[in-house]
Order: C-alpha cells, then structure tokens, then sequence
C-alpha cells in the first residue's frame, strides 16, 4: 500500500468540502480522481500533500503521513500543481535544480553528479533542455507547467501527486506528458494519483478511479467500475456516454484530404 486515505474530512468554517474520503493507491496503480467542479479533488490532493488541514488520516507506506519529516516526503512524494507563482527571473534550469533540495545535506552544498544526471534527464523528457538558460518569466503556462513537471521528476520520487497534469498544454504536450507519466510508471515501487477533468485522459491511462461529487466518493475501484454510465449519469446530470460518442462521431474522415500513399 502506497496511500491509504481513511476517512478524511475538510472544512472551512461551516462547510464542508470533503466528507469522510476514503480510498487507497497501491504499487503500480495509476488512481484517477475524477468528477465536476466542485467535487473536491483538488482540496484533495491539498489534504494528502498536508496543504490544508483536515481529520481522518493519510498513511503513506502504513506511517502516518502528518508526522514525517518534510525531508524525507519530498524524497519520497512528489506533488504538482496547477498554479505556479514565479516571481523573480530564475533560469528553467534552477528551477528543475530544487527539485534535487532535498538530498542535500547542507544549504550550502554543491551539486553531485546524481544531481546533474537527474536534472538533465528531467530537463530531456519534458522537452525542456533547449531552455534551460531561459528566464521562467519569458515561458508560456504550457512551457512553465513543464518546468514544474520537469522539477518533480528530478526528485526522483516514488509516488507522484498531479493536480491537472496537462492543464495549460498543448495536444502535443498532453500525449508527451501522460505518455511519459505512463512509462516513469512502470519501474517498480511507484504509483501515480492524479486530477484529471478529461475523462477520456483518464479512461486511457488510469488503472483505477476515485469519483468524487460533494466532496463524498461516489465509486472507486477499478477504472471501468468507477466511470459507468450510471455512475457518470448520477455526478453530471447527463448522459456522457451519448455525449462522448456523438463528439466522436463528428471526428469522420475527412473526403478533402489527401490520401497517404502506400509504398509496396
């Protein structure tokens, strides 16, 4: 077991935005959590990162995750969000450097050679390299959401927290990045627990699904068990499944188009 979420409960004042939330994410599993605006997700993932304050309890590894030192969680989990506030001119490449903080054992050490090899690989897989001079403040949402993602897999970690991975990307970058995510997957000891609001994302990548609607879990299990056409009828007060194949059906071939010649 990698997350054992058990009965975690948020509030502010006297609303409450998670109600009694529970679930796990074992070794292997790439656990989506899913469901409308509103729902809870990302206060979620708040909650497991120990952002905002809640009751109930997270356990990472079967430890509680409230009394472990910052140090060792950043080694361990690695979290990204969707908003990144940058106010100064760092270069792309200092901000995947941080990423590597948490193995240093003083302020004030130099950058090991571990270090190095984990920032230019993270730098290579996200596409980010030819920036790594570049001033952060000069990037688009899409380009800085890479850094961010690249500052993550610098760390190294072994269970990633994703709040809208591929928000602010590109059709490009969307496939490159949850293509990726997928392959970091599939070395032993890791897991993924992700937001997503694109549920064909979800249903294509995920192993498993949380559906979330008022801040209570609606379904979780595996992934074809959570999203059900009843289950998604009840949360959106629609009929996806109707939805999502009629926009399919639009996506006809196109008879203007010229036919890419076979070579025999």
């Amino acid at each position: 077991m990698m997350i054992d979420v058990k009965d975690v409960t948020v509030c502010y004042g006297d609303l409450t935005i998670l109600d009694r939330v529970s679930f796990s994410v074992q070794e292997g599993q790439w656990v989506m959590l899913i469901g409308p605006n509103g729902a809870g997700k990302s206060t979620l993932v708040h909650a497991i990162a120990q952002g905002v304050p809640y009751t109930g309890a997270v356990l990472y590894k079967g430890h509680d995750i409230a009394k472990m030192k910052p140090a060792y969680m950043a080694k361990e989990i690695g979290v990204l969000t969707q908003s990144h506030h940058v106010a100064y001119s760092f270069a792309v490449e200092e901000i995947v450097k941080l990423g590597r903080y948490s193995y240093s054992p003083g302020i004030f050490n130099t950058t090991t050679d571990e270090d190095a090899r984990q920032v230019q690989n993270a730098l290579e897989i996200t596409g980010m390299l030819p920036f790594k001079e570049q001033s952060v403040l000069t990037l688009s949402g899409g380009e800085l959401q890479r850094v961010f993602l690249a500052q993550v897999f610098a760390q190294d970690p072994n269970l990633l927290i994703l709040d809208e991975p591929t928000n602010h990307l590109d059709l490009v970058y969307q496939k490159h990045i949850v293509e990726l995510i997928g392959k970091w997957l599939q070395q032993p000891g890791r897991a993924v627990l992700s937001v997503v609001h694109d549920l064909g994302l979800a249903r294509a990548y995920g192993t498993h699904g949380v559906l979330l609607n008022k801040g209570k879990v609606v379904s979780s299990g595996l992934l074809h068990d959570v999203i059900t056409r009843d289950h998604l009828r009840h949360v959106y007060n629609m009929d996806v499944y109707d939805w999502m194949r009629g926009m399919l059906s639009r996506w006809e071939p196109d008879p203007t188009s010229t036919p890419i010649p076979t070579h025999t």
